[in-house]
């Protein structure tokens, strides 16, 4: 059996909204980037898989914001309907929580099947995630963000070295072997590194 439809089948076991959610578990328990209590932003959080994950590590304690464009329901979390690219995007989100713990970014562009055009629109998705960290992350928050493999990424991995103490790049084992998908994770951040 294949890998994605193993991850497929336990989803729809447990109760998963995506796959995508053994992704951020598997990334969670390498990393720690969630802990009980955090206030947790989930950007592109449709369907809503890495929201419910976060919910279950933040417990009663802790918050979950998630912000997409689609409709995001799972019990307990605060959903903003929202374009992250909107030019008051910060300001929003900033009406509901004014600093969480960590920020995670499961953002996608519609995929052309063009790597080059691709990879230059996760980045950019990838930056404004980032972007949007640095308005609203603590110091010595956590940050995960999904991005594409390619010749950009370099250069936006020297960008988040700026302000975090540690980002490495990974691959969970739940993602698709084939796919150029890869999470940067991102620790302890600061202001002024």
């Amino acid at each position: 059996m294949k890998k994605p439809d193993y991850y497929y089948h336990e989803a729809k076991s447990k109760g998963y909204k995506s796959r995508a959610a053994f992704k951020l578990i598997q990334i969670n328990e390498r990393f720690y980037v969630i802990k009980r209590g955090y206030v947790v932003l989930d950007l592109g959080a449709s369907p809503g898989g890495w929201s419910q994950v976060a919910q279950n590590i933040v417990g009663e304690s802790g918050r979950v914001i998630a912000v997409d464009l689609k409709p995001v329901h799972v019990q307990g979390i605060e959903f903003v309907r929202m374009d992250v690219l909107s030019p008051d995007a910060v300001e929003k989100i900033k009406e509901i929580v004014s600093e969480v713990d960590a920020v995670i970014s499961d953002l996608s562009p519609q995929i052309s099947g063009i790597h080059s055009l691709d990879h230059a629109k996760s980045i950019e998705l990838a930056e404004r995630a980032f972007y949007i960290a640095k308005n609203i992350l603590r110091e010595g928050g956590n940050m995960v963000i999904k991005v594409f493999q390619g010749d950009m990424l370099k250069g936006f991995l020297d960008e988040l070295k700026k302000n975090f103490n540690l980002v490495k790049v990974h691959k969970p084992h739940a993602s698709n072997p084939k796919s150029s998908e890869i999470y940067v994770i991102c620790k302890r951040f600061s202001y002024s590194k």
